[in-house]
């Protein structure tokens, strides 16, 4: 008689997310998978997987930052896995990309985050499992169970020991206020709003403060950091109101543009990030806690159909 037995479970990583993707192997107590990149002269590739992946769950462990290659290189590996004869093949995408584009916002627009989900479900993904989506209902694109993670989870333990006076959370946009409320709930603080208006994408032209941060030490909470605008020009607007010191934690570090020097030459204390999306150089005003253990948790229980809430702070 035929019995439903656990497949055995496999990780496997595209070429820009090695480095996390081997943390999240040790944490989860496994070996990355060997998979092959072959490059045609013109810049086209071809994944490979160099073990057998039959009747296995698999792991694809990959942000997909800028350029899109990335995006493609997962959408190729997860073919290339459900022509493998993979039972189920989850998508760990810590970063997803292409998530600012949640909805129409001018005529004549795509929206690039459906499109995105359209291609994991269309080349197999059977699960999807992601952090800190700029927009909550990007789930709803998706007709496979979507994991969203939240990297509270690893950002409050961290400010807790900082053992900071007087601690007001602080968004820097409208956008961010439920990310913020959410924080100050768990370390029972004050919150303060940045009221923003753009020129144009990554161009800011007006910044207003909504709360009072005089006298306090302020964290500004966002999903990502980009060009670093909004960032530093937020920080530099609770110090001008009277803010005893300014940091900012930042799910992922996209720091795109001339955002290190930015940061480094702004009123930051520092600049809390992941390591969902690599470093492009080092700087002494960004600190990285790794996601490498929750992902490595979750990707467990998932495995052994093991319930994850206990995972959510937000």
């Amino acid at each position: 008689m035929f019995s439903e037995t656990t497949p055995n479970s496999k990780i496997f990583a595209c070429s820009k997310s090695i480095e996390l993707a081997e943390k999240i192997a040790e944490k989860y107590g496994t070996q990355l998978g060997e998979i092959k990149l072959s490059y045609y002269s013109d810049g086209e590739f071809q994944p490979s997987f160099e073990e057998s992946i039959r009747g296995a769950r698999v792991f694809l462990v990959c942000s997909t930052f800028p350029n899109s290659d990335n995006l493609m290189e997962l959408l190729l590996m997860i073919d290339a896995a459900k022509r493998a004869s993979a039972r189920h093949i989850t998508a760990v995408i810590p970063y997803f990309g292409w998530a600012r584009q949640d909805r129409k916002d001018k005529p004549r627009v795509p929206i690039g985050a459906k499109l995105v989900a359209n291609l994991l479900q269309a080349a197999g993904a059977t699960r999807i499992m992601t952090m800190d989506l700029h927009a909550d209902q990007i789930q709803g694109f998706f007709e496979r169970p979507v994991d969203h993670l939240f990297a509270s989870s690893i950002f409050i333990p961290y400010l807790q020991s900082l053992g900071l006076d007087n601690l007001c959370i602080a968004s820097p946009d409208m956008g961010g206020s439920k990310r913020a409320y959410a924080y100050s709930k768990f370390l029972k603080s004050d919150v303060v709003i940045c009221y923003k208006q753009r020129k144009q994408a990554n161009v800011i032209e007006t910044m207003e403060l909504i709360g009072e941060v005089e006298g306090k030490n302020v964290v500004l909470v966002d999903d990502m950091v980009d060009t670093a605008g909004t960032l530093v020009k937020a920080a530099q607007l609770m110090k001008d109101k009277g803010a005893i010191s300014v940091r900012a934690v930042a799910t992922h570090a996209i720091l795109s543009g001339n955002a290190y020097e930015r940061i480094e030459g702004s009123v930051l204390e520092e600049l809390i990030v992941t390591d969902s999306i690599p470093l492009k150089q080092p700087s002494t005003r960004i600190k990285v806690l790794s996601c490498a253990e929750l992902f490595a948790d979750v990707m467990h229980r998932v495995h052994h159909n093991e319930p994850i809430s206990s995972k959510f702070i937000m």
